[in-house]
């Protein structure tokens, strides 16, 4: 899912050397309508920087005082989504993503919740949640290609997904298509 400009950067740049900021996204399944899991995203506000209005898995920074990137998934979507930790049972990490044009590596946690968290978005990091049934994760038809600008590229094609009426597309695809190679796996 990485657009083909992206692997040639990472192929030549990758993070060595450059002391990436370090990060934690959570991959939230918690149940949905008819039983069915879902997957919550969520879409940023419109801002002047280079993750603006992108649809994302909520997390964020890692603080100094957050003891592990798992810690900072759980405490990021707290604050962003208001789902509090003790109701999200992690179930494993998934493989680190190195994004070049913000210097961040983001370290994705699969999680899950027992039932429907009560969502509170904080409005000053969080413009829309998007509740994405398992079902249109895993099925080829969601998958897309799409010409997009950015504050770092014009007019490139990449690979996406197209879930909820948005096209999820850079690091967050790549995390999901993990994801869904690793649920198919088990389906």
């Amino acid at each position: 899912m990485a657009p083909e400009m992206r692997v040639r950067e990472l192929e030549h740049l990758g993070p060595a050397g450059k002391r990436p900021r370090k990060a934690g996204v959570l991959a939230l399944f918690y149940p949905g309508p008819g039983a069915e899991a879902n997957l919550l995203l969520i879409r940023r506000p419109a801002y002047p920087g280079v993750h603006s209005d992108q649809v994302s898995l909520p997390g964020g920074k890692m603080e100094r005082t957050d003891r592990d990137l798992m810690y900072t998934a759980l405490r990021e979507a707290e604050e962003e989504v208001g789902v509090p930790p003790g109701e999200v049972s992690v179930i494993r990490p998934l493989s680190p993503l190195y994004i070049p044009p913000s210097n961040f590596e983001v370290s994705p946690f699969l999680g899950m919740s027992p039932g429907r968290p009560a969502f509170r978005k904080q409005e000053s990091e969080v413009a829309a949640l998007i509740e994405v049934p398992l079902s249109h994760l895993l099925s080829d038809d969601y998958l897309v290609t799409r010409r997009m600008t950015t504050s770092y590229a014009r007019d490139i094609e990449v690979p996406a997904f197209l879930l909820e009426g948005h096209v999820v597309w850079g690091a967050t695809a790549m995390m999901l298509n993990e994801l869904k190679r690793l649920l198919k796996a088990v389906f």
